[in-house]
């Protein structure tokens, strides 16, 4: 059973029609109407950006994959190396000083903080300007 078509005007320039000739050839289509609507579907999704992976050749959208895994990959493991690292340094710290729950509490307040104001760029500098009482 074919699909219900319909049938409405279309204007276009002569080098656009000339280009869906052309193109149509290419694309293996029966005619310049199956031609037009693909390119609308193709353009919709684009527009939408919904299925993006449905308007990019497989090739393509296997290699981003594949980028993209083994940038988690590698992300993840440097994050846990630098958990490791981290809790070491946190241990040695803590081995050595006698800190209050208040201070702690109020330390990490302040860390936070100063976290979420530089977007995550602290310096060992800054911290020892801090700890100086140099601001």
């Amino acid at each position: 059973m074919a699909r219900e078509k319909i049938k409405f005007a279309l204007r276009i320039a002569p080098e656009t029609q000339r280009l869906v000739k052309e193109l149509c050839e290419r694309d293996n289509c029966q005619s310049q109407n199956e031609f037009i609507e693909k390119a609308i579907r193709f353009y919709a999704g684009y527009v939408s950006g919904k299925e993006a992976t449905a308007y990019l050749p497989p090739a393509l959208v296997a290699a981003m994959r594949g980028t993209v895994q083994d940038s988690e990959n590698r992300i993840a493991r440097l994050l846990f190396k630098l958990a490791v690292e981290v809790n070491m340094v946190m241990n040695v710290v803590a081995a050595g000083m006698e800190i209050s729950d208040e201070d702690l509490k109020t330390l990490r307040a302040r860390s936070v903080r100063e976290v979420k104001q530089t977007n995550g760029r602290i310096s060992f500098k800054d911290a020892i300007d801090y700890q100086r009482g140099v601001e």
